[in-house]
């Protein structure tokens, strides 16, 4: 579709945005791939419910299962603008953008080398995904545990166990954290949670 000459009065509104312009809206619709926002000083959209969208990364910094653990229809949004989509001609927003970064807070509280508690989320083949608090994860990598690396699930370890780990990498840019066990943990072997 030409939207340039098919809905011109969305094109020109479109074209009047910067990136991080902060827009305000109702959460119109709500898919399993993002948000459409009714913005309130934006036209209507011709096809969507909304000429604003969030994809599901930009709803929050957190994992979430599904948008409705961030939004629900006819709540009240703030966001940022992020790009025009020409394609779709449609306002491309963040709602997290205009939330603190825990990773960040994280990573500035804790330096590495520092000890700390948090519970065992999973464990995999790669290793053991620990939860350290405001929905921070980082990961034991398995040579880590044992010195060798894995060949099959890590074991030892239950979901929900809580464990002392040592802060060894933060990553800001790929929002990593990496992280081993204390030595006397390591030598003492790990019982396997009942």
């Amino acid at each position: 579709m030409d939207w340039q000459s098919e809905s011109p009065e969305l094109w020109a509104f479109l074209e009047t945005l910067h990136r991080g312009d902060i827009l305000s809206g109702t959460v119109a619709a709500i898919e399993r791939f993002g948000v459409f926002v009714a913005l309130d000083d934006g036209p209507a959209h011709p096809l969507f419910p909304g000429v604003g969208f969030i994809v599901i990364p930009e709803l929050s910094w957190r994992h979430i299962d599904a948008p409705t653990d961030v939004v629900h229809v006819g709540q009240r949004v703030s966001c940022e603008f992020l790009q025009f989509d020409t394609y779709h001609a449609e306002a491309r927003l963040s709602l997290k953008a205009l939330e603190p970064d825990p990773l960040r807070a994280f990573a500035d509280r804790t330096p590495v080398g520092q000890e700390i508690r948090g519970t065992v989320e999973k464990t995999v083949p790669i290793g053991v995904f620990v939860e350290l608090g405001d929905g921070i994860v980082g990961l034991i990598p398995s040579r880590e545990i044992d010195g060798r690396p894995a060949v099959s699930p890590v074991e030892g370890f239950g979901a929900g166990e809580e464990i002392t780990v040592i802060v060894t990498e933060i990553d800001l840019p790929t929002r990593r954290i990496f992280l081993s066990r204390p030595k006397s943990a390591q030598h003492e072997g790990v019982v396997p949670a009942t």
